[in-house]
């Protein structure tokens, strides 16, 4: 037998493109390095207001950078990255709090199908610039990701019941130590507490090329 597989927990919010980035790198190296990935769905509102930080979009010079740095990084991360045209308006006075209690509810009642209804939450927002926030959006996704229109409207019934917490934040638990890893530029750093080899943000496309 081999060493136990450890644990990572990713805590991430739809509303975030960093969260995507780290979210597909880790699904990517699933099966890749000797881990067990459980998603954790959160609420980044939450935190940013425990925390007194402001979102992005409220901050100018933050915003700018983002504009130029995004298209970059979804080119590296091959991850279909498309800028909302209304960003302030998206991040700040929508938010995902419905989406993330959907998710919370997914997680917890079928959770098999969390990681295809959380991808197709972002790519509603991220890639196509579509609504997160009405029920009729949600379910949309969670179609799309291959639940039935009968286990969506449960879910949707239950998010009024569930308070989602709040990110992209990976906890690795490795040989009886608990190590918390912030942002989606730390998997390099993942994979030296593993053990692991890091091969790029795209491990299939860089064992291709060897």
């Amino acid at each position: 037998m081999g060493p136990a597989r450890r644990t990572l927990e990713l805590f991430y919010d739809v509303l975030s493109p960093y969260s995507w980035l780290g979210f597909e790198v880790l699904c990517r190296y699933q099966h890749l390095w000797n881990i067990k990935l459980q998603l954790r769905p959160a609420f980044l509102g939450g935190i940013m207001k425990d925390s007194e930080n402001k979102p992005l979009a409220t901050v100018p010079r933050k915003g700018q950078y983002m504009n130029k740095e995004m298209p970059l990084l979804g080119q590296h991360f091959q991850v279909p990255i498309n800028l909302p045209k209304d960003f302030f308006g998206v991040i700040v006075k929508k938010g995902s709090l419905n989406a993330m209690r959907f998710l919370t509810a997914v997680s917890m009642e079928q959770p098999e199908v969390l990681e295809k209804v959380s991808r197709e939450l972002w790519m509603r927002i991220w890639s196509r610039d579509e609504d997160i926030t009405e029920s009729q959006s949600i379910l949309a996704a969670a179609e799309k990701a291959g639940m039935s229109t009968e286990q969506g409207q449960l879910f949707l019934e239950k998010i009024s019941t569930i308070q989602a917490f709040g990110l992209p934040t990976t906890v690795a638990h490795i040989d009886g130590k608990t190590y918390m890893l912030f942002g989606s530029d730390r998997m390099e750093l993942l994979a030296y507490l593993l053990g692991e080899k890091w091969m790029g943000p795209a491990p299939t496309a860089q064992c291709a090329r060897l």
